[in-house]
């Protein structure tokens, strides 16, 4: 097709192409960029765990028959093992019950605010200490951590 020498511009069906290409992406791209926010922002939780279960473990090997603490509370966790939670805003509550840390997650996001994320120890024969991570009853599965 050819333009006569005035013409310049795009049509109305290649703008209406690209708007529906554009609405597309967006549809796609926006939810996932909302999961990876939130993954992100779980990453204090997890982190914030990972360090009680350090901590647990080391209670675990040196108490002598092995055996688990148990802390109710933020405070406890950080008078019995010396792990400070204090600054961490995105920890509601964290409690410790025979070895078994449970945290209650808070200001991440409406779909995982409240909810519990629970990291469970097993022992092995010489004592080494490998833990398992899982959710509440209605944790999402896309924010628990695999390992």
């Amino acid at each position: 097709m050819l333009r006569k020498k005035g013409e310049k511009g795009f049509t109305l069906i290649e703008l209406l192409i690209v708007i529906a290409i554009i609405g597309i992406l967006a549809a796609i791209a926006i939810p996932m960029y909302r999961t990876q926010t939130i993954k992100a922002k779980m990453t204090e939780v997890t982190n914030a765990m990972s360090n009680v279960a350090s901590a647990v473990a080391a209670y675990y090997q040196d108490t002598e028959p092995p055996s688990w603490p148990t802390c109710g509370s933020i405070a406890e966790i950080q008078s019995s093992l010396g792990v400070s939670l204090g600054a961490l805003l995105r920890i509601g509550s964290m409690s410790v019950t025979a070895g078994v840390i449970t945290a209650t997650v808070a200001a991440v996001d409406s779909s995982v605010n409240g909810q519990s994320l629970i990291l469970t120890p097993s022992a092995a024969a010489d004592n080494s200490v490998s833990w398992t991570w899982s959710g509440g009853a209605t944790m999402p599965p896309a924010y628990v951590p695999r390992r």
